[in-house]
Protein backbone atom coordinates (compact mmCIF):
# COMPACT_ATOMS: atom_id res chain seq x y z
CA UNK A 1 0.00 0.00 0.00
CA UNK A 2 1.72 3.66 -1.06
CA UNK A 3 1.19 5.97 1.83
CA UNK A 4 0.88 9.52 0.10
CA UNK A 5 1.14 11.78 3.30
CA UNK A 6 4.43 9.31 3.33
CA UNK A 7 5.44 9.65 -0.07
CA UNK A 8 5.02 13.48 -0.36
CA UNK A 9 7.61 14.20 2.94
CA UNK A 10 10.01 15.71 0.37
CA UNK A 11 7.92 16.86 -2.34
CA UNK A 12 10.08 19.66 -3.69
CA UNK A 13 12.81 17.51 -3.90
CA UNK A 14 11.07 14.36 -5.52
CA UNK A 15 9.06 17.18 -7.86
CA UNK A 16 12.48 18.71 -9.53
CA UNK A 17 13.58 15.39 -11.42
CA UNK A 18 10.25 16.02 -13.23
CA UNK A 19 9.66 18.82 -14.29
CA UNK A 20 13.57 19.05 -15.73
CA UNK A 21 11.94 15.96 -17.40
CA UNK A 22 9.18 17.85 -19.06
CA UNK A 23 11.01 20.29 -20.02
CA UNK A 24 12.50 18.11 -22.68
CA UNK A 25 9.56 17.30 -24.19
CA UNK A 26 8.87 19.91 -27.39
CA UNK A 27 5.38 19.18 -27.96
CA UNK A 28 3.26 21.75 -28.76
CA UNK A 29 -0.65 20.47 -28.86
CA UNK A 30 -0.25 16.71 -28.27
CA UNK A 31 -3.75 15.38 -28.37
CA UNK A 32 -3.73 13.11 -25.23
CA UNK A 33 -1.23 13.43 -22.67
CA UNK A 34 -0.64 10.28 -20.08
CA UNK A 35 1.11 10.13 -16.69
CA UNK A 36 1.84 6.54 -16.20
CA UNK A 37 2.01 5.83 -12.38
CA UNK A 38 0.49 9.11 -11.44
CA UNK A 39 1.11 9.27 -7.73
CA UNK A 40 -0.88 11.55 -5.87
CA UNK A 41 -1.58 13.89 -8.96
CA UNK A 42 -0.06 17.18 -8.37
CA UNK A 43 2.64 16.56 -10.67
CA UNK A 44 0.24 15.25 -13.46
CA UNK A 45 -1.59 18.50 -12.62
CA UNK A 46 1.22 20.95 -14.46
CA UNK A 47 0.79 18.89 -17.53
CA UNK A 48 -2.45 19.92 -17.69
CA UNK A 49 -1.39 23.62 -17.71
CA UNK A 50 1.52 23.03 -19.75
CA UNK A 51 -0.44 21.46 -22.62
CA UNK A 52 -4.52 23.23 -21.28
CA UNK A 53 -5.86 21.89 -24.77
CA UNK A 54 -4.98 18.65 -24.24
CA UNK A 55 -6.85 15.76 -23.02
CA UNK A 56 -4.36 14.35 -20.00
CA UNK A 57 -4.92 11.06 -18.25
CA UNK A 58 -3.25 10.03 -15.09
CA UNK A 59 -3.04 6.24 -14.10
CA UNK A 60 -1.88 4.65 -10.92
CA UNK A 61 -1.88 0.98 -9.40
CA UNK A 62 -2.49 2.46 -5.84
CA UNK A 63 -6.17 3.16 -5.11
CA UNK A 64 -4.85 5.79 -2.19
CA UNK A 65 -2.40 7.20 -4.92
CA UNK A 66 -5.71 7.86 -7.01
CA UNK A 67 -8.13 8.53 -4.10
CA UNK A 68 -5.18 11.47 -3.32
CA UNK A 69 -5.25 13.14 -7.14
CA UNK A 70 -8.48 13.13 -7.69
CA UNK A 71 -9.65 15.18 -4.98
CA UNK A 72 -7.42 17.92 -6.90
CA UNK A 73 -9.12 20.77 -8.62
CA UNK A 74 -7.55 19.77 -11.99
CA UNK A 75 -8.99 18.58 -15.79
CA UNK A 76 -7.17 15.69 -15.26
CA UNK A 77 -8.56 11.82 -15.76
CA UNK A 78 -7.73 10.00 -13.03
CA UNK A 79 -8.00 6.44 -13.09
CA UNK A 80 -6.75 3.08 -11.18
CA UNK A 81 -4.76 0.69 -13.32
CA UNK A 82 -1.29 -1.12 -13.80
CA UNK A 83 0.68 0.04 -16.26
CA UNK A 84 2.18 -3.29 -17.32
CA UNK A 85 -1.50 -3.83 -18.90
CA UNK A 86 -1.48 -0.18 -20.35
CA UNK A 87 -1.66 0.38 -24.45
CA UNK A 88 -2.12 3.41 -25.99
CA UNK A 89 -4.90 3.88 -28.32
CA UNK A 90 -3.73 6.01 -31.11
CA UNK A 91 -3.97 9.39 -30.25
CA UNK A 92 -1.35 9.77 -27.20
CA UNK A 93 1.03 12.27 -28.62
CA UNK A 94 2.97 12.78 -24.85
CA UNK A 95 3.58 9.61 -22.43
CA UNK A 96 5.17 10.25 -19.20
CA UNK A 97 6.15 7.90 -16.39
CA UNK A 98 8.54 9.15 -13.59
CA UNK A 99 9.98 7.53 -11.14
CA UNK A 100 7.76 4.13 -12.02
CA UNK A 101 9.71 1.74 -14.02
CA UNK A 102 12.01 0.72 -11.32
CA UNK A 103 9.69 -0.90 -9.50
CA UNK A 104 8.53 -3.33 -13.06
CA UNK A 105 11.17 -6.32 -14.14
CA UNK A 106 11.26 -6.42 -17.34
CA UNK A 107 10.40 -2.55 -17.96
CA UNK A 108 12.84 -2.72 -21.30
CA UNK A 109 9.62 -5.09 -23.01
CA UNK A 110 7.13 -3.04 -21.98
CA UNK A 111 9.50 0.27 -23.42
CA UNK A 112 9.93 -1.53 -26.64
CA UNK A 113 6.11 -2.27 -26.78
CA UNK A 114 4.78 1.33 -26.19
CA UNK A 115 6.87 2.51 -28.94
CA UNK A 116 5.97 0.16 -31.28
CA UNK A 117 2.28 1.21 -30.24
CA UNK A 118 2.60 5.05 -30.10
CA UNK A 119 1.48 6.95 -32.94
CA UNK A 120 4.28 8.23 -35.46
CA UNK A 121 5.53 11.43 -34.25
CA UNK A 122 4.91 11.03 -30.14
CA UNK A 123 6.82 11.40 -27.12
CA UNK A 124 7.59 9.20 -24.07
CA UNK A 125 9.61 10.10 -21.57
CA UNK A 126 10.69 8.65 -18.95
CA UNK A 127 12.80 8.70 -15.64
CA UNK A 128 14.10 6.47 -13.01
CA UNK A 129 16.10 6.17 -9.75
CA UNK A 130 20.13 5.32 -10.49
CA UNK A 131 20.99 5.17 -7.22
CA UNK A 132 21.32 0.98 -6.38
CA UNK A 133 24.78 1.58 -5.38
CA UNK A 134 24.04 4.31 -3.30
CA UNK A 135 25.38 4.03 0.54
CA UNK A 136 21.58 4.26 1.05
CA UNK A 137 20.63 0.88 -1.12
CA UNK A 138 24.20 -0.82 -0.05
CA UNK A 139 22.95 -0.20 3.68
CA UNK A 140 19.36 -1.24 2.83
CA UNK A 141 20.45 -4.72 0.78
CA UNK A 142 23.36 -5.44 3.94
CA UNK A 143 20.17 -5.55 6.31
CA UNK A 144 17.75 -6.99 4.55
CA UNK A 145 20.30 -9.93 4.19
CA UNK A 146 20.57 -10.43 7.94
CA UNK A 147 19.37 -14.02 8.98
CA UNK A 148 16.25 -12.55 10.83
CA UNK A 149 15.20 -10.63 7.40
CA UNK A 150 16.75 -12.29 4.17
CA UNK A 151 14.00 -15.13 3.62
CA UNK A 152 11.58 -12.49 3.44
CA UNK A 153 13.08 -9.40 1.96
CA UNK A 154 15.88 -10.89 -0.55
CA UNK A 155 12.94 -11.72 -3.58
CA UNK A 156 11.50 -8.60 -3.25
CA UNK A 157 15.04 -6.27 -3.56
CA UNK A 158 16.79 -6.05 -7.05
CA UNK A 159 20.46 -4.27 -7.07
CA UNK A 160 20.28 -3.64 -10.32
CA UNK A 161 16.58 -2.10 -11.15
CA UNK A 162 17.45 0.12 -13.89
CA UNK A 163 20.12 0.61 -16.73
CA UNK A 164 22.34 3.33 -17.80
CA UNK A 165 21.23 6.03 -19.74
CA UNK A 166 23.28 4.55 -22.86
CA UNK A 167 21.43 1.50 -22.95
CA UNK A 168 18.10 2.88 -22.49
CA UNK A 169 19.35 5.07 -25.51
CA UNK A 170 20.72 2.01 -27.76
CA UNK A 171 17.09 0.11 -27.13
CA UNK A 172 15.19 2.92 -27.99
CA UNK A 173 16.85 3.84 -31.14
CA UNK A 174 17.21 0.08 -32.32
CA UNK A 175 13.44 0.82 -31.58
CA UNK A 176 13.37 3.31 -34.14
CA UNK A 177 13.15 6.41 -31.98
CA UNK A 178 15.34 9.35 -32.32
CA UNK A 179 16.29 9.77 -28.11
CA UNK A 180 17.81 12.43 -25.97
CA UNK A 181 18.82 10.60 -22.69
CA UNK A 182 21.39 11.94 -19.53
CA UNK A 183 21.64 11.60 -15.83
CA UNK A 184 21.88 13.93 -12.96
CA UNK A 185 22.55 13.83 -9.53
CA UNK A 186 21.04 15.99 -7.44
CA UNK A 187 22.66 16.98 -3.94
CA UNK A 188 19.49 16.94 -1.81
CA UNK A 189 19.84 19.51 1.48
CA UNK A 190 17.78 17.28 3.72
CA UNK A 191 17.13 19.11 7.37
CA UNK A 192 18.02 16.58 10.50
CA UNK A 193 16.29 18.09 13.80
CA UNK A 194 18.06 16.33 16.53
CA UNK A 195 14.61 14.88 17.76
CA UNK A 196 13.12 13.44 14.23
CA UNK A 197 14.81 10.49 12.42
CA UNK A 198 17.21 10.59 10.38
CA UNK A 199 16.30 12.08 6.94
CA UNK A 200 17.22 9.75 4.53
CA UNK A 201 15.22 7.23 6.70
CA UNK A 202 12.40 9.05 6.52
CA UNK A 203 13.00 9.56 2.49
CA UNK A 204 13.16 5.97 1.74
CA UNK A 205 9.87 5.44 3.96
CA UNK A 206 8.24 6.59 0.93
CA UNK A 207 9.58 4.84 -1.73
CA UNK A 208 12.51 2.35 -1.16
CA UNK A 209 11.10 0.53 1.97
CA UNK A 210 7.44 0.28 1.19
CA UNK A 211 7.71 -3.25 0.39
CA UNK A 212 10.46 -4.12 2.91
CA UNK A 213 7.38 -2.77 5.72
CA UNK A 214 4.62 -4.41 3.80
CA UNK A 215 6.44 -7.99 4.10
CA UNK A 216 7.63 -7.82 7.69
CA UNK A 217 5.21 -7.26 10.75
CA UNK A 218 5.10 -4.80 13.39
CA UNK A 219 8.30 -5.88 15.62
CA UNK A 220 9.93 -6.91 12.56
CA UNK A 221 10.04 -3.89 11.03
CA UNK A 222 10.78 -1.55 14.15
CA UNK A 223 14.12 -4.03 14.54
CA UNK A 224 14.67 -3.71 10.52
CA UNK A 225 14.13 0.31 10.96
CA UNK A 226 16.37 0.86 13.59
CA UNK A 227 19.25 -1.21 12.42
CA UNK A 228 18.88 0.62 8.77
CA UNK A 229 18.78 4.00 10.74
CA UNK A 230 21.91 3.42 12.62
CA UNK A 231 24.00 2.57 9.27
CA UNK A 232 22.71 5.34 7.48
CA UNK A 233 23.51 7.78 10.01
CA UNK A 234 27.01 6.77 9.69
CA UNK A 235 26.70 6.56 5.97
CA UNK A 236 24.85 10.32 5.71
CA UNK A 237 26.18 12.28 9.27
CA UNK A 238 24.87 15.43 9.78
CA UNK A 239 27.05 18.72 9.56
CA UNK A 240 25.49 22.07 9.96
CA UNK A 241 21.89 21.01 10.93
CA UNK A 242 21.42 18.85 7.65
CA UNK A 243 22.02 16.11 5.60
CA UNK A 244 23.74 15.96 2.04
CA UNK A 245 22.13 13.11 -0.09
CA UNK A 246 23.21 12.63 -3.40
CA UNK A 247 20.81 11.32 -5.34
CA UNK A 248 21.28 9.91 -9.19
CA UNK A 249 18.62 10.15 -11.76
CA UNK A 250 18.33 8.60 -15.59
CA UNK A 251 16.71 10.33 -17.75
CA UNK A 252 15.26 9.77 -21.26
CA UNK A 253 12.91 11.07 -23.75
CA UNK A 254 11.92 9.29 -27.06
CA UNK A 255 10.51 10.69 -30.30
CA UNK A 256 8.94 8.06 -32.73
CA UNK A 257 9.29 8.13 -36.31
CA UNK A 258 8.20 11.06 -37.75
CA UNK A 259 4.90 10.76 -39.85
CA UNK A 260 6.29 12.44 -42.87
CA UNK A 261 9.39 10.67 -43.22
CA UNK A 262 7.30 7.36 -43.46
CA UNK A 263 5.02 9.21 -46.17
CA UNK A 264 7.84 9.83 -48.12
Amino acid sequence: MWDPTTYLRYGDERSRPFHDLVARIPAERPRTVVDLGCGPGQLTATLAERWPTSRVVGLDSSPEMIDRAAALDTPVDFAVADVRDWRPAGDEDVVVTNAVLQWIPGHRDLLRRWVAELPAGAWLAMQVPGNSDAPSHRALREVAGRPAWSAELAPLLRADPVDDPVDYAALLTAAGCAVDAWETTYVHLLPAPSAADHPVLAWMEGTALRPVRAALDAAGWSAFRAELGVRLAAAYPVRQGQVYFPFRRVFVVAHTGDPVEEIL
